[in-house]
């Protein structure tokens, strides 16, 4: 049996209200036991595996990669800090210019912005426009759920600081409210 194969049936395991589950598969036998929300796993008996099978196992149990990954992944990311993306100096500028004055309404999650209800509906603000205070400002999808961003403050929405279906970052300006 392969380690993902393993961590499926953990998966499934603990997501489901089963509170024990046995799987025997030739010479390996699999024992999962939950008690009151705890899941805790019991291995009975294991097959001889070789000593290179386990090490490579072990270290994607651990997240590692192989060496060679590793090392082309340093070098991926060296280079990604070496030269800043144009949309982190973007980020940047908005962060500083939103400051500036008024109020700041900022993204609660990491997620896709939408202005609007619908794709062919009128945004829920514009600026120029009077808000309330828990009036909708807008619409953050985070794994396919939309969460509602209200207003914070009672004003005038001086500053839409990202676009429709821009992605935004926790604690992103979203709007400055005056």
């Amino acid at each position: 049996m392969k380690i993902d194969e393993i961590m499926t049936l953990i998966q499934a395991v603990s997501e489901s209200t089963l509170t024990s589950f046995e799987l025997s598969e030739g010479d390996t036998k699999i024992c999962l036991k939950r008690e009151k929300e705890k899941s805790k796993i019991v291995t009975v008996a294991a097959p001889a595996v070789d000593p290179a099978v386990t090490a490579q196992m072990m270290s994607a149990a651990a997240g590692m990669a192989a060496p060679s990954v590793t090392a082309g992944a340093a070098q991926v990311s060296l280079g990604a800090q070496a030269a800043p993306s144009a949309e982190g100096k973007d980020a940047a500028a908005q962060n500083k210019t939103a400051e500036a004055s008024g109020n700041v309404v900022t993204s609660p999650l990491v997620g896709t912005f939408y202005a609007a209800a619908s794709p062919d509906a009128e945004p829920f603000v514009k600026e120029g426009d009077t808000v309330k205070k828990g009036q909708v400002l807008g619409i953050i999808e985070a794994m396919k759920l939309m969460n509602e961003i209200e207003s914070e403050y009672d004003g005038v929405v001086e500053a839409v600081l990202v676009k429709n279906e821009d992605v935004v970052e926790y604690g992103q300006p979203l709007f400055r409210i005056r």
